[in-house]
């Protein structure tokens, strides 16, 4: 596998962190800018640490259990992405609600708790498991490994966190544009993200 196979495999990972990433920016358009960087480091992290992982238990295990993981690692995506939408459109909702009764408060669809941003990095990159075969394989390859495992998953987890933070950019902008239907749209994204991972695992 050669560099520039490794970067397309970068950029082709971090889509789905790319668009939760820019839900987060949107639901939170005076976002801090190292709030920005953590939530973009989270991404880049899970996708750096996923096909390492799956690297390392392919060369351990065997093929066989990454490939039972493959096929429910899409139901495990979409359910976590859907509880977190889910989640998303109830609080707007519940939020928007109170407005009209005259009952003021932040609305809790702009707060991103620790957890809630470790289950969206969980769910974005789990697929990248499976990467990790591909990884393995290419290692022991007549072409071998370009940069080595080390080297190609610090690459993966460099470019989710560039592309991530650059989404959360975007997402603020458009939230400054949506204000209060932002968080309703991110919930919308975040499910829709969630049942394109489940379709594309029966593609």
């Amino acid at each position: 596998m050669q560099v520039y196979e490794i970067l397309l495999l970068g950029v082709a990972l971090s889509m789905d962190a790319c668009a939760v990433a820019m839900t987060d920016g949107m639901t939170n358009p005076k976002m801090p800018w190292k709030r920005a960087l953590l939530i973009s480091a989270f991404f880049g992290f899970f996708q750096f640490l996923m096909p390492l992982i799956g690297y390392f238990v392919t060369g351990i295990i065997a093929n066989a259990f990454l490939e039972t993981f493959e096929r429910i690692s899409a139901w495990i995506s979409f359910g976590l992405l859907v509880f977190l939408g889910g989640k998303m459109l109830f609080d707007c909702v519940w939020d928007m609600r109170k407005k009209r009764l005259g009952e003021e408060e932040n609305c809790p669809c702009k707060t991103l708790s620790m957890g809630k941003l470790c289950m969206q990095a969980i769910a974005t990159s789990i697929d990248a498991l499976a990467v990790g075969v591909t990884l393995q394989m290419a290692a022991i390859s007549q072409n071998g490994l370009a940069l080595g495992v080390w080297g190609a998953t610090l690459t993966i987890g460099a470019i989710t966190l560039a592309l991530s933070l650059g989404a959360v950019y975007i997402g603020k902008f458009a939230g400054n544009k949506l204000a209060d239907k932002a968080g309703l749209l991110g919930g919308v994204v975040l499910i829709g993200i969630g049942v394109k991972i489940l379709v594309e695992s029966f593609l």
